[in-house]
């Protein structure tokens, strides 16, 4: 009977022809105690082929060391392993060691061992997995050579079924990763990760992004490993002419390149599109090419919703007109707590309303562009510059250069338009320094700045101030008492008498809006009047004085004359309204005062509405008898041509030119203003009236009507009934 040795081991006279070399080879590890085997192993296998490779086999001497090797970075395909070693079940440790510890269950072991009662039980070889047992007996280069091409083809087959699980969850954990709203060049850099770790191929590879060809060329987007230096560079300037050839013909036939040459077509929206190189040293098997159609499939989808996110970002963050960054930019900026370092200044152009009244919005719209784009021009990149409104920019960057005097030399020369235009500007600006407040409450704080420019110092810059935040916390407060004062009722009507000077005698009362607290103390009216005014609240306030003045009126008709008239104040914003004169109509047939009655007053702002409109709602009152006084005249936009256009019944003439006595000139504007309004048939009357140096004055230059403390000051109801009375009104 020949020993195993004779068995096992092919001796040759002369070495035989090396099998040609391989680029990949089936690492086999055996492990015996006895160095003769594995001696006999190596010679008996040397030469042989499988499957397309050759065998590379590493020795272990033990369980012990063999373990230690299997921790390795060495993926072998075969263990041959002898059963007693060190220990009558050391082999099979070591296999219960591999699928239990190592959980490596591609490996195929081949079980050997010289003392054929030590064999594992049939549980044993079903339960780890076990390819073939032998004693070594058996295992001749014949039946070796057999049960090596087994294990091969077997763990060839679960390897290819492992790789094509872990590469569809590369797969499906790329397209997680890269689905995420991220930035071109991020997403380029991704792809290549995934794509590299999808191959298993170090990652020498590069994108080509071709952005809207007809306005750029194709460039490197990404690049890693010895392409990482071509990022950025033009792809027909790649240095290397298979990458450069292969981008190009991916590029042009949108199309991949799955040859001997790995290059990946991945198409967008709009013309977009990515190509990417990668070097693999050998071709791919269907396996991965399979994973790598379904990876190009799920990338190009990604990448198309990656194109659509950030043209839904730039409609979200991006002015349309101007192409600045919009509010929403501005408070993404902001949404980290602001740097202590920084400004926030807040820049509104001045009386922009009026270019687009008197001129167009097409003309507004080229002033918006022409300030954008100097205020992008000329302030640093690192300055954040944003169109918030209509009218309104903001910038936030250093404090060395968002400064009162930067944004200011910016209004300083005048602004080029379209059709070489030139126009002169200015502007107001709020400005906010951090100081451990939000991002919000920066803003705030600067349009708190903002406001108090444009009360105190327009055209100027002002920066926020702690005073000013109580100012507008008592503007909130005040508000909100203003509010509960309406619903529940705490505003009242005082009457002032108007006097007819040449008899003294009542032809009517102007009403004079009071509020009064539930503390007994009374709110001046250019207090809350304003905040009235810019909270939207005066046109509730306004009806309801209207309202309350006409059934008013209305209970007089047994005590006055049928001439006496009360006079209401009507705010711009009340005017301004495009139903203001249908419903001041509504509230005159309900409450069933004739026309002729009522006097409103208006101040001179409401002359910067459109004439035309203005003009029309003033001829649809008057028709109606309502006469149309204009107040505190003198003091605003007066002019012949505002008269002309605003047709006014009567003029009351401001308190200021009549607070003069008889030995000076203080009454001449007075006379002036009167003489006018003979000349145009006007009526008029004298505010302020204190003195009966004053009150003779007036009617000695012709005015009609008088109104002051010399008659009486604004009264409650109650006491203008008493005061009516006793100065037999009627």
């Amino acid at each position: 009977m020949a020993t195993v040795q004779d068995d096992i081991i092919y001796f040759a006279d002369d070495p035989e022809p090396s099998a040609p070399e391989q680029t990949a080879v089936w690492h086999v590890l055996l492990v015996d105690d006895d160095p003769d085997v594995h001696q006999a192993t190596t010679l008996t296998l040397r030469n042989l082929v499988f499957e397309g490779r050759r065998l590379a086999f590493s020795h272990a001497l033990s369980s012990a060391e063999a373990q230690q090797i299997l921790r390795g970075d060495i993926r072998f395909a075969v263990a041959i392993v002898d059963v007693v070693m060190e220990s009558g079940t050391a082999g099979l440790e070591l296999v219960r060691y591999i699928r239990e510890q190592l959980r490596d269950t591609a490996l195929r072991i081949i079980l050997r061992t010289g003392q054929p009662g030590y064999a594992p039980e049939m549980s044993t070889i079903q339960n780890y997995d076990i390819n073939d047992y032998r004693t070594k007996s058996e295992l001749n280069q014949t039946r070796l050579f057999t049960s090596l091409t087994m294990a091969i083809r077997s763990h060839a087959q679960i390897r290819q079924l492992e790789l094509g699980r872990s590469g569809l969850e590369i797969i499906l954990e790329s397209t997680r990763r890269l689905g995420r709203p991220e930035g071109l060049n991020q997403f380029a850099s991704g792809l290549l990760t995934q794509l590299c770790a999808l191959l298993g191929v170090d990652c020498d590879s590069l994108v080509c992004a071709a952005v809207h060809p007809d306005t750029r060329q194709p460039y490197v987007m990404a690049a890693a490993g010895r392409y990482r230096d071509w990022l950025g560079l033009p792809l027909e300037k790649l240095p290397n002419e298979t990458v450069r050839t292969s981008l190009q013909e991916s590029l042009k036939q949108r199309e991949h390149r799955l040859d001997s040459i790995l290059s990946l077509y991945f198409a967008g929206v709009d013309n977009q599109a990515l190509a990417a190189y990668v070097n693999i040293e050998q071709p791919l098997d269907s396996i991965q090419r399979g994973l790598l159609e379904v990876f190009c499939s799920n990338m190009s989808v990604a990448f198309e919703n990656l194109q659509l996110y950030l043209d839904i970002e730039t409609l979200a963050y991006q002015d349309a007109l101007v192409g600045l960054p919009n509010r929403n930019a501005l408070l993404l900026a902001l949404s980290h707590r602001p740097d202590s370092d920084k400004v926030l200044a807040l820049v509104d152009l001045d009386n922009f309303a009026d270019i687009n009244n008197i001129l167009d919005e097409n003309f507004g719209d080229s002033v918006l562009k022409a300030v954008a784009a100097r205020l992008r021009a000329c302030f640093p990149s690192d300055t954040l510059v944003a169109r918030l409104a209509s009218n309104l920019y903001g910038l936030y960057g250093p404090a060395s250069q968002v400064s009162p005097d930067s944004i200011e030399a910016q209004f300083a020369e005048p602004f080029a338009l379209e059709g070489d235009q030139m126009l002169r500007l200015s502007a107001t600006t709020g400005l906010a320094r951090p100081t451990g407040q939000s991002g919000p409450e920066l803003l705030k704080n600067a349009g708190a700045a903002l406001k108090q420019a444009k009360r105190q110092a327009r055209g100027k810059a002002l920066f926020f101030s702690t005073e000013q935040s109580h100012a507008a916390r008592n503007r909130v407060h005040t508000l909100q008492m203003l509010r509960r004062a309406l619903s529940e009722q705490h505003l009242q009507l005082h009457y002032q008498p108007f006097i007819r000077l040449k008899d003294r005698r009542p032809v009517g009362a102007e009403c004079l809006l009071r509020w009064r607290t539930p503390d007994g103390q009374f709110i001046a009216p250019d207090v809350f009047i304003p905040i009235a005014e810019q909270s939207g609240l005066m046109l509730a306030i306004g009806e309801w004085v209207l309202r309350t003045a006409l059934n008013w009126r209305a209970s007089l008709q047994d005590r006055v004359s049928d001439c006496f008239r009360v006079a209401v104040n009507v705010s711009q914003v009340q005017f301004a309204e495009p139903d203001f004169v249908e419903r001041l109509l509504c509230i005159l047939q309900e409450t069933g005062v004739p026309g002729h009655q009522l006097e409103l007053e208006l101040t001179e702002s409401v002359a910067i509405e459109n004439f035309d409109r203005l003009k029309s709602k003033l001829e649809q009152i008057q028709a109606r008898g309502i006469e149309i006084a204009m107040d505190d005249f003198g003091t605003g936009y007066s002019s012949l041509s505002v008269l002309q256009q605003l047709s006014p019944n009567r003029l009351k003439i401001d308190r200021s030119f009549v607070s003069g006595d008889e030995h000076n000139d203080s009454f001449a504007m007075a006379e002036t203003i009167i003489a006018m309004a003979r000349y145009l048939e006007l009526k008029t009357i004298a505010e302020g009236i204190e003195t009966e140096e004053q009150c003779a004055a007036m009617q000695a230059a012709g005015c009609q009507d008088g109104q002051g403390y010399l008659f009486s000051r604004p009264l409650p109801e109650a006491d203008f009934l008493k005061w009516l009375t006793a100065h037999n009104g009627g």
